[in-house]
């Protein structure tokens, strides 16, 4: 294996564990202050109750992202040199944005969220749990951009100094809001509200299938799956934005969506299939109206798409990795549509706590975002292959120059077998927070010298 592929691996490796724990943090970050926002107006100690508990969820997730999440900054100095001598004035500006707003941010509130129940008064908790949820946005915000730069370079011009080219920012606010910005990150907000909304949903379900904990597991449910609802919806709407933009300036990860080959004619979608990419075409089930492709991108399904012929061979990502992530991604969020729907028309109706198979569904669940999640990462990704920096720097020639295959397959071991402990130890930490449930506060003094008893005030 050559060290272009050993790299490649490691990176995938690495970003793919960490990304468990970001939008897992995000999410959890919008349930926790809908709750605690109805525990401030309500004082009922079932709302605070329910917050606590996952609060400290909240707290091992934070954990696992932030530690997870300092490997790749080195991988990009040992394994990606040349790409972070390209990309380093663009990137130095999102970056310290980054640390600015949100990491202090985060940082600055974040102890009092986790430690100040009970020490500080509710409104000024509950503004640290704003605050905190916020950073994590803000995190979320700078790291797009940077990402959505690669995809879609913009702002910028391209300076040569000895023999080696980089890009320089020459327009600040067009490099933040370059064309992919806002598609991408409204579709990847919108999934990270799925995964903390669906982590809080199995977790409460598994409780009122075991009865206990019912009332915060009842509380919990309620609020997850309008959220579930509502981000899944808008994954929809962005999805499809995000789409769009993609057959603007991407048009080869489009066609590679889609399996679509020939250079300039109106394109199906399909439901599923295999890509035969010898003979450069798609076996599968199409969608039954032809031309969908074409319908979605331009209005007219008689239009023409451009197709993979377009490109030279050298020039098109592999297209079966992005058709297959692609298709699994899109039916993963069709279910999670169809599975928040029906979540929500059942709890309106009052049916859902009794229909235990339902609630057995909803436990397995949690699993979807996260597999979603990965997939669309794997599409955005693989999809704008051969390129690192699109259209600007191909991926082979990023690499570090003094790195050799062993030196990157004897830190991929270590990397693997680090990650897989951490893996053991986040199972084992939640399980048992899981295991222990919440703690009640039936009856307790707050910080601000009044006591709760069995919801009221005195």
């Amino acid at each position: 294996m050559d060290v272009a592929f050993l790299a490649r691996l490691q990176f995938a490796l690495t970003i793919a564990f960490h990304y468990l724990f970001p939008p897992m943090s995000i999410g959890l970050g919008v349930v926790l202050v809908v709750i605690e926002a109805i525990w401030l107006k309500t004082r009922d100690p079932l709302a605070e109750q329910t917050a606590r508990f996952w609060t400290k969820v909240f707290g091992l997730v934070f954990a696992m992202g932030v530690a997870t999440g300092i490997v790749m900054e080195f991988e990009f100095g040992t394994n990606w040199s040349t790409y972070s001598r390209f990309v380093g004035d663009v990137f130095g500006s999102p970056l310290a944005a980054e640390g600015i707003f949100a990491f202090f941010l985060e940082s600055g509130f974040l102890a009092l969220l986790l430690f100040g129940w009970g020490r500080v008064r509710p409104a000024l908790h509950f503004l640290a749990t704003v605050m905190v949820t916020l950073g994590a946005h803000f995190s979320a915000v700078w790291i797009i951009v940077a990402n959505s730069w690669q995809q879609t370079p913009a702002g910028h011009h391209i300076v040569e100094a000895g023999g080696r080219a980089r890009a320089e920012i020459v327009d600040f606010w067009a490099m933040v809001f370059n064309p992919s910005t806002v598609d991408r990150l409204t579709h990847t907000l919108s999934g990270a509200w799925q995964t903390g909304a669906w982590l809080v949903i199995s977790v409460s379900a598994f409780y009122v299938l075991r009865k206990r904990h019912e009332q915060a597991a009842r509380l919990g449910m309620r609020v997850a799956l309008v959220i579930a609802l509502i981000a899944s919806l808008a994954q929809l709407a962005t999805g499809h934005g995000s789409a769009d933009g993609v057959a603007e300036h991407q048009p080869a990860k489009l066609a590679a969506f889609e399996g679509h080959y020939a250079e300039s004619a109106p394109a199906d979608m399909y439901v599923l299939g295999w890509v035969d990419e010898a003979g450069e075409r798609v076996v599968g089930l199409r969608v039954p109206v032809a031309g969908m492709l074409s319908l979605l991108v331009h209005g007219d399904a008689t239009k023409p798409v451009t197709g993979l012929r377009a490109f030279a061979p050298q020039d098109r990502p592999p297209v079966q990795i992005v058709f297959q992530s692609y298709h699994l991604m899109v039916a993963l969020g069709m279910l999670l549509i169809g599975a928040s729907a029906a979540g929500v028309v059942l709890l309106w109706r009052e049916r859902l706590f009794r229909m235990r198979p339902v609630l057995w569904a909803f436990v397995l669940m949690v699993a979807a975002p996260q597999a979603a999640n990965q997939l669309g990462w794997i599409s955005a990704e693989v999809g704008r292959q051969p390129w690192i920096v699109y259209g600007l720097l191909r991926t082979t020639d990023g690499l570090s120059r003094v790195v050799d295959a062993r030196q990157v397959t004897v830190s991929l071991v270590l990397f693997t077998v680090v990650y897989l402990l951490l893996m053991v130890v986040f199972v084992y930490l939640l399980d048992k927070k899981i295991k222990h449930g919440p703690d009640s506060v039936e009856a307790g003094e707050h910080a601000d010298g009044s006591v709760m008893v069995g919801g009221q005030r005195a």
